[in-house]
């Protein structure tokens, strides 16, 4: 599979990326929001499941027209629980962690500081989860997906696609790394996808990325242990960083970056 083999459909703010994987198809739904947000539906024999929801009103609105035809079974909410507006009647499954996560964690203190910072056109309102489920083999809408649950919620692997879900990779764009132990634990983590030969690996804000694109993030997690080493200060790490990767996007990652590496 081919990350680049896909169809492009024009909506009004963002636009839809199919992949036509035989029995099943992957729409991978690039929002154009403030955050660069990215959802992903697996669609089989009429029937969808959703991993992630839109958190702005408008692609709320554009992705219900987008699925008009297509039976949604349930939306598989991991990092992003914010936009309930959108299909509040399908049902919504998360790790027990992921929903303290978002309903009285990290994530809903990131929902508060969205909702200051983009205001009404922020949907902060939360997913009610309807359906706890546990680490391992879930199906959902006759599609199998395999959890495992994370530090703030869960990963998910899709073997109808041969396809991993992950928060954030983005082989060409800063990241949140919180520090030494955060980025070896990225590196193990890309390792594994790696070894286990994935086609696709999905992220939150960024479009479908390969194996290729986990071993150039590797190379970057180990410069920047090895440009904290020889950095004294934040200002210093953030300047050599941008300095190495003049064309990365995310500087504001970066700033997170820094902070956690000389907090």
């Amino acid at each position: 599979m081919n990350k680049n083999t896909f169809k492009t459909i024009t909506l009004t703010k963002g636009e839809m990326n199919v992949y036509d994987l035989g029995k099943v198809r992957l729409h991978a739904y690039k929002t154009n929001d403030f955050m660069t947000d990215e959802v992903f539906i697996i669609e089989q024999n009429k029937k969808a499941v959703i991993i992630e929801s839109p958190c702005f009103f408008d692609n709320n609105q554009e992705l219900e027209e987008y699925l008009k035809d297509v039976k949604v079974e349930g939306i598989l909410i991991a990092y992003h629980g914010a936009g309930a507006s959108f299909l509040p009647n399908v049902p919504k499954y998360a790790t027990q962690n992921a929903k303290d996560y978002l309903e009285n964690g990290g994530g809903k203190a990131l929902i508060d500081n969205f909702t200051t910072v983009f205001g009404n056109a922020f949907d902060n309102s939360i997913h009610k989860i309807t359906n706890i489920i546990e680490n391992g083999k879930n199906t959902i809408g006759g599609i199998d997906f395999i959890i495992t649950s994370t530090s703030d919620a869960f990963d998910i692997e899709i073997p109808e696609i041969n396809a991993v879900y992950t928060h954030m990779l983005g082989h060409d764009c800063h990241s949140i790394v919180a520090g030494t132990t955060h980025a070896d634990a990225i590196i193990k983590q890309l390792n594994g996808y790696i070894d286990n030969g994935y086609s696709l690996i999905l992220t939150s804000h960024y479009t479908p990325e390969d194996l290729k694109d986990a071993e150039t993030k590797i190379a970057y997690l180990k410069d920047l242990k090895y440009i904290a080493e020889k950095c004294t200060n934040a200002e210093e790490f953030k300047s050599e960083v941008s300095k190495r990767y003049k064309n990365y996007s995310g500087e504001n990652y970066l700033d997170m970056t820094a902070g956690f590496f000389f907090g």
